[in-house]
């Protein structure tokens, strides 16, 4: 069976945007696809022993997420379930946002966790309040506190130097879900004052997947990595959880990437530039105004009235879009959706909107 991808001129999908491979990149990827390719270039070495990944993981990534330490992991979930089957045990409480990801709860009942969420506002803004924590801690006395920064469905940006503040007053461990964050803009695992950052390269580090990263304070190195009594490898990470192919990618686009964070000022006012050009249309961006990430949620009275009446029902405006070279909203998504503005150019934006403005045209 050939598998194919349904590639598009403009692909507008939040989970691929930030992951799109770099020249660079995509030589690595070809270079080092065969299985376990990339221990040619030291044969008999662990991966995280080959010197280049070894420098790399020492050196370079601790320096870019300001981490005293950063490991590889399968993914950003996989990095969380990693750090709460460690720091945790079976009955202990967490306290997480309320725009968490599902996987952050999957992964605290893995580890057989009490979860306390902190309500976002709701609708329109659905933003996170961090205060909202203290009184939290104070009453469930967590053995660990989660944010999400951003979220992946409002893209709110809470102010995680302030829950730093509040976890550093009362002493609790503290996570940064920096899944759409690492890579795309700005952030300081130092700054904030948080004792976990969790990244994810195939959604926001122009690499291909799966891959995480995992960086922290240097107090939980020894937690983290225990070794086997009985064979030399890491309990945790079962002696270790990549395996090559995507690492290659990510250090072969990763001058790309720290360049590219220099720009997220840029990148924030195009995706500002185009939530405005959609409410003239009638499609409506939830979340925080004004917007501060390129992941916008829009929700659509008029396309889904639209869908109402059309012979394909929800799925006219997913081959409306394909028709016109555009890609990366769900088939069947007509009354919301999101989408991302990443390093798209303005010229394609317009033609995203223009696209749009004549879809309800022609169907209304």
């Amino acid at each position: 069976m050939l598998l194919k991808r349904q590639k598009s001129e403009i692909n507008l999908n939040p989970i691929q945007r930030g992951g799109i491979l770099t020249k660079e990149g995509r030589e690595a990827l070809i270079e080092f696809g065969d299985g376990y390719a990339i221990y040619d270039i030291s044969p008999g070495l662990e991966i995280e022993d080959i010197p280049v990944i070894k420098d790399f993981l020492e050196k370079e990534l601790p320096e870019f997420l300001e981490s005293d330490i950063a490991k590889f992991t399968l993914g950003a979930r996989e990095g969380i379930f990693n750090v709460m089957h460690c720091i945790t045990k079976p009955g202990d409480t967490i306290i997480v946002d309320g725009n968490r990801h599902y996987s952050t709860i999957t992964a605290a009942e893995r580890c057989k966790l009490k979860i306390v969420e902190v309500k976002n506002s709701g609708k329109p803004d659905y933003k996170i309040n961090v205060e909202d924590y203290e009184e939290l801690i104070k009453k469930h006395k967590p053995s660990m506190i989660l944010l999400t920064y951003p979220d992946g469905n409002y893209s709110n940006i809470p102010d995680a130097k302030k829950l730093g503040k509040i976890a550093g007053k009362h002493k609790v461990p503290y996570l940064i879900n920096g899944a759409y964050s690492v890579g795309r803009m700005p952030i300081s695992m130092k700054k904030i004052g948080a004792d976990f950052i969790i990244c994810s390269c195939h959604k926001s580090m122009a690499s291909s997947g799966p891959l995480g990263i995992l960086g922290a304070k240097k107090k939980w190195e020894k937690i983290l990595f225990k070794k086997s009594e009985l064979v030399n490898k890491e309990i945790e990470f079962i002696g270790s959880e990549s395996r090559g192919t995507s690492v290659a990618t990510l250090i072969a686009s990763f001058t790309k990437i720290k360049e590219r964070i220099e720009n997220w000022d840029k990148e924030v006012k195009k995706a500002r530039y185009f939530s405005a050009e959609m409410e003239k249309l009638g499609i409506m961006q939830l979340g925080e105004k004004p917007h501060n990430h390129d992941l916008l949620f829009f929700e659509a009275p008029v396309l889904y009235e639209i869908s109402q009446k059309h012979k394909k029902r929800g799925y006219f405006l997913h081959q409306e879009l394909k028709k016109r070279g555009i890609s990366g909203i769900k088939p069947g998504l007509t009354k919301n959706f999101k989408v991302s503005t990443y390093q798209l150019t303005k010229k394609e934006l317009d033609k995203v909107v223009s696209a749009f403005r004549e879809i309800i045209e022609e169907n209304l």
